[in-house]
Parts: C-alpha cells; structure tokens; sequence
C-alpha cells in the first residue's frame, strides 16, 4: 500500500491500545527515500477512527556507525551541518564563502540535502560528537523548531551536555546504542542529573518492553529524573503481527518470544512492544504510581512536543482525546475530540 494509507492503517490500529496521538519513525534511510516519503507523512488532527500525527521522527541518518544498531550502515552519513546554508550566503555573498564550498556542496551530506525539507518533522535524532552537529542542532531547534534527540551515538557527557545547551531536548531510548555508564564518564546517561545545562533539561525516552532496557536499570532513570521519562515503544512494522519473518528498510527482521532482531544476528531491531504494555510494565517495574506511569506516556511526550496545551491532560481547552482503562490498566475505548474511537469487544462503553 501507499505511505498515505499505510499511515492510516497504523493510525486506525494504535486506537486499541490507548494511542491517540503519534510520531512516525523513519531510520537512516536512501537521501530519495526522505525526498519521496517525507512530504507524505504530514502531520493531521486524526479523524474521529484514527490517531493524529504530530510530525515524523527522523531517526538517522546522522548516527554514529558504532552506534548504529538495527540501520543500514550504508545509508549513515556524518556532517549534520545545515550546509544549504553555506550556499545560500555564498550566492548572496561571494567573500564569505569560496567557490570550492559551492562546488562541494552536491556531494556533501547535510540537513537541508538529505530531508529536502523539514516541514511536518517534528523530531531529529542525531549523534552530537560528528562533525557540523552543534551547528545542526542550532538550526533544527532554533530556526525549525525541530526537536533534537541525542541517540546512536558514542558522545562523552561534555559533549552531550554542549549539545543540551545548544538546544537538544531529548534522548532516544536511553542506555541503548549509546556508551554505556561509565563511572568516569557516563556519556549521554549522564545528562539525567547534571548540572551543566544552564536553564536546559533533558526528557529521556526508554522503551520499558522488558527486553531492551533491565528493570532495575529502568528503577534507576527513574528516580534520577522521574519527570523527564517518555515512554515509547520503539515498535517496527510487525507490532501485531505475531513470530515470524518481517522486513525493516531493506533489512529483515526475526518476530520470535515477543522480541524483533536482524535475521541472523543478535541485534535488537526495534520492539513489537504496544503502548499500553509498556505502561503496565513501566509502572511494575519502577514502582511508580498510576498517575506518574500514565503521564510518562502522555504528558510529558506532549511537553517535548510542545503540545502540552492541547495533548496529555484533561484541562480546559486541550483536545478531548481520552483512554478508558480498567483497574489493571487495559484499554477499554479510546475517544478522539470527545467521540468514541475504539473500544474493547464485549465492553460496556456507549
């Protein structure tokens, strides 16, 4: 199917387990496949069957090769820098620039390149340590109001924390594809508590699937910094779909014990985690309370987004897209602007 229908197909699906609002992801990928699909996936207030889009996520290109995880290490590049700005001074400018900037352009890998344009993108995930990132980072949160997301990444917390003040918001599923904690340098992890951010914090991602983060590990984030979890599910495209042989990219992924890796290797390749599990077992595991693990999943990802006016509470004036759960956090219907979207077979809700 098309992207377009693809993305309502998922929009529809993600009702019955409690999402009412989503990023899409796409990983490192071809430069064309960015130019043809991005300008697809715009973000919509979903209609009353279906979730809304609040932007894609671009995960990649810009990663660390030994970060890389589950991406295709042949479509990586490694200068985030908006260099299309460089260009652009140059025509207006000839002193500020040479014509050898010029001249390179085409063959150099940059934002304003290889998306083609960051309309209907709402989050970037990048590794801060490569060459042009600060200058990226800059651009994405300052001029396009971008969120920037640390991940795939091998940065030192002296440069994770440059970043932080640069204008970065997030980090993507913490503690995987990253240095690990080190107690002389603790790498991305450390943003959770330092205090070399200036006004600036850090919201963290972390997918509380059971799999890819352990449960003490997810206690620990927690009580470092309780209000900076966003959960998230990290799920690929056979999130439902049962054991089995699936694709991811140009990749292929094995389903098997509720855990998604490369064919043939032992590399996670995402999740087949669902929204709602996450949550029952964030909360199990952390000890936190109900409130606190429902807002992991709704107000503070609105918070990063800077929807939290709309998206993530019940107060006056927000978007009335509510989930009905039982005692044991099940889903039970979920309402978009009020009028009921899904609910669970033999339920009572009219």
């Amino acid at each position: 199917c098309g992207v377009e229908e693809g993305l309502e197909r998922v929009a529809r699906g993600l009702l019955q387990h409690g999402v009412t609002s989503f990023c899409p992801t796409i990983v490192t990928s071809p430069v064309d496949y960015y130019h043809r699909v991005l300008p697809a996936m715009k973000c919509y207030q979903g209609r009353f069957d279906q979730a809304s889009i609040l932007g894609v996520h671009c995960e990649g290109p810009f990663i660390s090769r030994e970060k890389k995880g589950a991406h295709e290490e042949a479509f990586i590049q490694e200068n985030p820098s908006p260099t299309a700005l460089q260009v652009i001074t140059y025509l207006a400018h000839p002193t500020v620039a040479s014509p050898a900037d010029v001249e390179s352009f085409s063959s150099r890998p940059c934002l304003q390149r290889c998306y083609g344009s960051t309309d209907g993108v709402s989050i970037v995930t990048l590794a801060p340590e490569l060459s042009g990132a600060a200058e990226g980072i800059r651009w994405l949160s300052g001029e396009r109001g971008v969120v920037v997301s640390l991940g795939h990444s091998m940065a030192q917390i002296k440069v994770a924390e440059e970043a932080v003040r640069g204008g970065a918001s997030l980090i993507t599923h913490l503690f995987n594809a990253m240095l690990p904690f080190h107690h002389r340098d603790p790498g991305i992890v450390g943003l959770l508590t330092s205090q070399r951010l200036g006004q600036r914090q850090a919201y963290f991602s972390i997918i509380a699937d059971g799999y890819h983060t352990h449960d003490t590990v997810l206690r620990i984030a927690y009580k470092a910094h309780p209000r900076g979890v966003v959960l998230v599910t990290d799920a690929m495209c056979a999130m439902g779909l049962g054991p089995g042989s699936h694709s991811l990219g140009n990749m292929r992924v094995e389903v098997a014990s509720g855990v998604a890796r490369l064919q043939g290797t032992s590399t996670l390749a995402g999740s087949v985690a669902t929204m709602d599990s996450c949550v029952r077992h964030f909360k199990a595991a952390t000890g936190c309370t109900t409130e606190e693990a429902l807002e992991a999943a709704s107000l503070r990802p609105a918070e990063v987004l800077g929807q939290e006016g709309r998206k993530g509470t019940l107060e006056f004036g927000a978007d009335a897209d509510l989930v009905l759960l039982d005692h044991d956090l099940h889903v039970q219907a979920t309402y978009i602007a009020g009028q009921l979207a899904w609910r669970a077979t033999g339920g009572t809700v009219t």
